[in-house]
């Protein structure tokens, strides 16, 4: 009958009516979890304490990696950083590019509708003249002391 309450005294009910066994002789039990104790050896209480520390050394490492993953890496804050300013730059090209297709069009557009224009660029560019005129061509002349057999 003793054997009988002292293991009624382990048990005690949950909210939904079942038992849970909540103590033990040599281990302690905490909502269906077994943290044991070694009783034989004296270290129960460091072995638990070491765990805790070396999570709390894992964790703050992992959250340092993160970190540093998060500033640094591929998809990090310094690699968005310099993708922005080269996406400014990138969009200030864009904006040279289109203005100078801007002038290059109203350049087209002027050739084709101005006939002075185009005679202007014909003669500039080409070296072509109207039927009558004469072309010279002058060349800069070295100066006199240069001159192959003058003095």
């Amino acid at each position: 009958m003793d054997r009988l309450s002292s293991s009624l005294e382990l048990y005690s009910p949950r909210k939904s009516g079942t038992y849970v066994c909540t103590r033990d002789q040599k281990g302690v039990f905490s909502h269906d979890l077994a943290v044991k104790k070694d009783a034989d050896t004296g270290l129960g209480g460091w072995i638990p304490q070491l765990r805790g520390r070396a999570v709390q050394y894992l964790l703050v490492f992992l959250g340092s990696v993160l970190v540093i993953d998060a500033l640094v890496g591929d998809k990090g804050v310094l690699q968005m950083l310099k993708k922005r300013q080269e996406l400014r730059g990138l969009d200030q090209a864009v904006a040279a590019a289109r203005a100078q297709n801007a002038q290059m069009r109203a350049e087209i557009n002027r050739i084709n509708t101005d006939p002075a224009a185009l005679e202007e660029i014909a003669r500039k560019d080409l070296g072509l003249i109207k039927p009558g005129e004469k072309l010279f061509i002058i060349r800069d002349a070295p100066p006199a002391d240069q001159r192959p057999g003058g003095k």
